[in-house]
């Protein structure tokens, strides 16, 4: 079992990816010996494994530790670590069902797991279906190691329960807005307040809010309503700026290159402030277009760009690079009167860089 060492006066966050990964690799290790033991298919583990290799910031693993040290855990942070690593297998859960709902091809530079399950069936006629039905099971699976990991991470009863609770919290809240954007893909694409509200629910609490309340409930006393309250009004703003972000690099890429622009938000449609902005400030001709092709399942690289232009034109990139400013100032404001510890503040607000800059 992997324990790690938080510094009083510095976390090391590449020191804790690496722990937590560790937590994972240990944890993986030992359900591929069961499924071999047992005779299961191989597969469905090196799935789990092969997705969380593809990369990822470990934003939230990151987070739910620091956390445990801002609510004043100190020493030993082998519990924050396990519950940090449930988080990152609850991720993959989430991401492989959205990939299955939005018929995404790749994830991360990879193909997503769907497809990939739908490769091993070769010219089946019934491929398309049997392999999203496939990776709805991994995705089941790594939801079901998730819970199993966070319950290994040996609290007393009491963190026990408010760990649990707070984990139920963030599954209901993350399947409410997955609903709300599935349903809503393709309506009332113009409503920015909308579009917000999945936001809020989907990404906003399981990305910040919730990673931090959990490593404050590790840490026990330091837990307070107080410390609760903080980590809500410093995660629902990153959080929101955290999506942005990424809904501007799926249509633009970054400056950089690192990070190219994309066409599967375009082709799903997807209900994303960008575009209820641009709908919102088009012109009648610009409307026009944009209604015909977001949300095409062949749109090319050419219509993209053309979408691009007049995201552009309008005024809607800019506005949601003000918004992102904007909750990125209310994070520092938050931040500012939180007392936290040095250590967790200036973690804090590196994070707070990570989650709202341009970056692949």
């Amino acid at each position: 079992m992997t324990s790690g060492v938080v510094d009083a006066q510095a976390i090391d966050l590449r020191a804790v990816q690496r722990q937590v990964d560790a937590v994972l690799e240990d944890f993986l290790s030992e359900k591929a010996r069961a499924a071999a033991g047992r005779g299961h298919p191989p597969e469905v583990v090196q799935a789990v494994r092969d997705f969380l290799a593809a990369g990822g910031k470990r934003i939230r693993a990151l987070l739910c530790v620091v956390g445990w040290h801002a609510a004043g855990g100190d020493g030993q942070a082998t519990s924050a670590l396990r519950v940090a690593a449930s988080l990152e297998l609850f991720v993959a859960f989430a991401l492989i069902h959205d990939d299955i709902m939005d018929d995404s091809a790749s994830r991360r530079g990879r193909p997503a797991v769907h497809r990939v399950m739908r490769a091993r069936l070769g010219e089946d006629e019934r491929a398309d279906r049997l392999g999203a039905g496939g990776a709805l099971l991994v995705g089941n699976l790594a939801l079901m190691w998730a819970q199993e990991l966070l319950h290994t991470a040996r609290l007393e009863p009491e963190r026990h329960r408010l760990v649990h609770r707070l984990h139920d919290a963030m599954l209901e809240e993350v399947m409410y807005g997955q609903y709300l954007d599935v349903m809503g893909t393709g309506r009332g694409a113009d409503d920015v307040e909308a579009a917000l509200r999945i936001i809020r629910y989907k990404t906003a609490t399981a990305t910040i809010e919730r990673p931090l309340q959990l490593g404050a409930a590790v840490a026990g006393a330091g837990a307070s309503e107080d410390t609760m309250d903080v980590f809500t009004r410093l995660g629902l703003p990153l959080g929101e700026a955290f999506q942005l972000r990424d809904d501007l690099l799926d249509v633009f890429g970054s400056p950089d290159g690192a990070c190219g622009p994309g066409l599967s938000d375009l082709r799903e449609g997807k209900r994303t402030v960008l575009l209820a902005l641009g709908l919102q400030r088009a012109d009648q001709i610009q409307r026009e277009r944009l209604r015909h092709l977001v949300g095409r399942a062949d749109l090319g690289e050419s219509e993209a760009a053309e979408v691009r232009t007049i995201l552009q034109d309008t005024g809607a990139r800019e506005q949601t690079e003000r918004m992102i400013a904007s909750r990125y100032e209310q994070v520092l404001q938050v931040l500012d009167g939180a007392g936290f510890p040095q250590a967790a503040d200036r973690a804090l607000r590196g994070l707070a860089v990570t989650a709202t800059r341009y970056t692949s």
